[in-house]
Order: structure tokens, then C-alpha cells, then sequence
């Protein structure tokens, strides 16, 4: 009897495939992953990363989204019931120290920030990284949608998800190879459809009809403008009042504070032209905001900087690529030129509104090349 049980018992470590922890928000995505893990034989540890406190954010709605009672409950009571442990992470100083302020420094710039990929790069990533150093984790798992593999050279290449219309290569290229080498994300291979079906039959049917947001977690009504305002002592006094301004500097009217408006936008700039304005410009030094015809935001390069390059360590001058500007971006044909610490790309056809602050990502075929943050330097199509 006692030879049997040493036996199952060793068997039992042998199917193990490691141990994993694995960030769970509450959501159905995150909670798929984690049983999913569980029942192919990982070892596995859930934790949910409080982000934000929303009482700080002074917005108008209930707590939603992924730092609330209600998400930790869900995340807690999902590992309880399949016997795995699950552990609270907070994370509020070293979150709004890093994410929060970069947030508001570059609006006030005059960019437009994107907080979510310099959470996932600076801030969530390595705190589960920390974590499962600390708990004994070889791997730590996520619910985004996109793959990971090794490349026969060497590296660890982040590529699109099966499912097109989920994938978020395009938010995760800030990971660095020590990172990535511990990283699974097992939702790159599935559609989300699919991902419903396994909720419901591992016995969460509430999950397959839970919301999703897509709120910034730290600003979840919304109103990204309020929330400057709240944060930023006298920033109306300080912007509010500045010129709107044709290309040539000619005065077309007052704006509302230059901070409150991002590259290509056309909607809600309050002043009457007679033709539809887009906001092509935004100078903080003189707090004007110039608007233009939709083709002046049409450009054939940019430069992009502080760079994570992810497929390749060098990038060949020329080598072709196709670059996304903002998530939802199909993607443009270009050639790309390493100028220093910095990459020049060179467009095969105009792009459209790109926003110095935004992420740039480079992809052959699927695989996500690098990428980086879009600077100032552009050159406009005449």
C-alpha cells in the first residue's frame, strides 16, 4: 500500500507542468486561463493586482472594471472552489508613482499617452514577475490575447492571436526577453467564442455573459479631461483660453486647454468653420492647438524612440515592416531605419493621425518586430 502511494504520489509530481501564477482580474478571460492551467497539470497560483484606488480618481461612476470588491470576490471564489491558492497583490504606490504620472506629464506635453502599455512593461509584469520568484512560479500567465514563442534564434517573439478581432500584440511590445522567456499566454490560439464555451462548461455560465471594459482602470467614467483637472491643481487657469490656429499661425478661435485635445481629432472642438477640423497639432509652449483639412494629417514618417526591440537584437537599415500607430490600426507598409537610440519609418503610403505619445509596433507577418513611443518628428504630406 505504502509502495502504490509513493508511486501515484511521484506520478502526481510528474505530471506536473510547473508552477504558474497567473494574473486573475475577476473577468472571464483571466479566469479561463487559470482553470484551463489547472486542469492540464500546471501547478497553479492566482493573484489580482489592485491597481488604483477609484475614491482617488474623483470620478462620477460606482467602482467598475478590474480593481473592485466584486472582481477580487469572483477571482478568490474561482480558485477556492478548484483548490487552488489565491493571493491580493497591491500595487497603488508604485502604480500611480509610475503609470498615473506619466499619464498626466504627457498630456501636459501636449501627447497623447497610452498608460496600459507602460503599465503591462513597467508595472504588472514585473510585480508578477517579483511574486513568482518569491512563491517558487517558473511561469506567470495572463489572459491577453496573442502568442509566445522561441524564435530559432534565440529570442522570445510575441505574435498576433488567432482571433484578429481580440489580438493584443499590439499593447504587450514593451516586454523585455526575461519577461517573455516565463511568459504563457494560452488565449493566442483560440477565438473568443471559444473561450465563452469553456467558461460555461468549467460551470461559470455568468462569466460568458460578464461585460468587459475597456476603460483606462484609473479613469473608469471616462472623462480623461476630468480627470486632469482633478489632478492637476489650477490647470484650467493655466491652459484654459488658448488660440485655435490655421497651419499658417492665422487665429480661428478660443479652445479650451490644449492638454484636453489628441492628434486627428474632429469631434467636440466647439467651434464653427464651415467644413469639418481636424486637430492636426498641439504646441504647450504657446498653448495653441492648429486644426486642419483631414489630409494634413497625412504623413510618410515618423520617429519613434525609446525602443524594445523584441524578434531581432539588430535591425538591418531598410528592412521592410508593417507598422500599427494605434490599436485598432490595420497597419502600414514601411521600411525601417535605426537612427541611434531611435528607429525612423518610412511609409509606402500616407499614414493618418499619428500622435507623438502613442506606441509604434513593428510586425513581420504576425510576429511583433519591436516597437516604441511615436516623438514629435514627422513629416507632413504637402
Amino acid at each position: 500500500m505504502v509502495y502504490y502511494l509513493c508511486i501515484l504520489i511521484i506520478f502526481d509530481k510528474m505530471s506536473k507542468k510547473g508552477k504558474v501564477l497567473v494574473a486573475m482580474s475577476g473577468g472571464i478571460d483571466s479566469t479561463v486561463v487559470a482553470l484551463m492551467l489547472h486542469h492540464e497539470g500546471y501547478e497553479v497560483v492566482g493573484i489580482t493586482m489592485k491597481t488604483w484606488d477609484y475614491a482617488q480618481s474623483g470620478g462620477s461612476k460606482k467602482e467598475t472594471g478590474c480593481c473592485n470588491v466584486d472582481s477580487f470576490n469572483d477571482a478568490r471564489m474561482a480558485a477556492v472552489q478548484h483548490g487552488f491558492p489565491h493571493f491580493i497583490l497591491d500595487i497603488r504606490e508604485e502604480f500611480g508613482d509610475f503609470v498615473v504620472n506619466d499619464f498626466v506629464e504627457e498630456y501636459l506635453a501636449g501627447r497623447t499617452p497610452n498608460p496600459c502599455v507602460l503599465c503591462n512593461t513597467h508595472i504588472k509584469w514585473r510585480a508578477l514577475l517579483k511574486r513568482a520568484d518569491a512563491l517558487g512560479c517558473e511561469f506567470i500567465a495572463t489572459g491577453h490575447y496573442a502568442k509566445i514563442r522561441q524564435h530559432e534564434n534565440g529570442r522570445y517573439v510575441i505574435s498576433k492571436a488567432v482571433d484578429q478581432t481580440k489580438d493584443q500584440s499590439y499593447v504587450l511590445w514593451g516586454l523585455q526577453q526575461d519577461l517573455l522567456s516565463r511568459t504563457l499566454l494560452p488565449l493566442g490560439g483560440y477565438h473568443k467564442t471559444e473561450i465563452r464555451q469553456m467558461a460555461i462548461d468549467y460551470g461559470y455560465p455568468e462569466l460568458a455573459k460578464k461585460s468587459e471594459s475597456y476603460e483606462i482602470c484609473f479613469v473608469p467614467d471616462n472623462d480623461y479631461r476630468g480627470f486632469l483637472k482633478r489632478r492637476v491643481g489650477g490647470l484650467e487657469e493655466r491652459v484654459n483660453g488658448g488660440n485655435f490656429v490655421d497651419k499658417d499661425g492665422n487665429i480661428l478661435g478660443k479652445h479650451k486647454g490644449y492638454p484636453f485635445y489628441t492628434i486627428g481629432q474632429r469631434k467636440g472642438l466647439d467651434i464653427a468653420l464651415g467644413k469639418p477640423a481636424f486637430v492636426t497639432e498641439i504646441n504647450p509652449d504657446t498653448n495653441t492647438v492648429t486644426l486642419g483639412d483631414e489630409y494634413d494629417l497625412d504623413k510618410n514618417e515618423m520617429l519613434v524612440g525609446k525602443l524594445n526591440m523584441i524578434k531581432y537584437d539588430v535591425i538591418t537599415p531598410g528592412m521592410e515592416a508593417t507598422t500599427k500607430i494605434r490599436y485598432k490600426d490595420s497597419g502600414t507598409l514601411c521600411t525601417l531605419y535605426p537612427e541611434g537610440a531611435n528607429m525612423r519609418v518610412n511609409f509606402y503610403q500616407n499614414a493618418k493621425g499619428i500622435a507623438p505619445g502613442q506606441s509604434a509596433v513593428f510586425y513581420e507577418g504576425d510576429d511583433v518586430i519591436g516597437g516604441g513611443i511615436i516623438q514629435g518628428e514627422n513629416r507632413i504630406v504637402r
